[in-house]
């Protein structure tokens, strides 16, 4: 699998199976982005990223 570019997108969407949500996320490159994060997604079905403005959505 080639990991992705961190940030290079706005929105993003997730399964329950990426579950715990850290931005950036296990398939992206980490070396140019900001420290790993743990986003709460579950209550609510979205989340923003603190550093980045990255916007995760819950698709399932």
């Amino acid at each position: 699998m080639t990991k992705q570019q961190a940030n290079t997108e706005k929105t993003y969407y997730v399964g329950r199976d990426q579950l715990p949500l850290s931005c950036p996320g296990p398939d992206m490159l980490i070396w140019n982005s900001h420290p790993k994060v743990y986003l709460p997604i579950e209550k609510t079905g979205e989340a923003v990223c603190e550093y980045c403005g990255a916007h995760y959505i819950m698709k399932d």
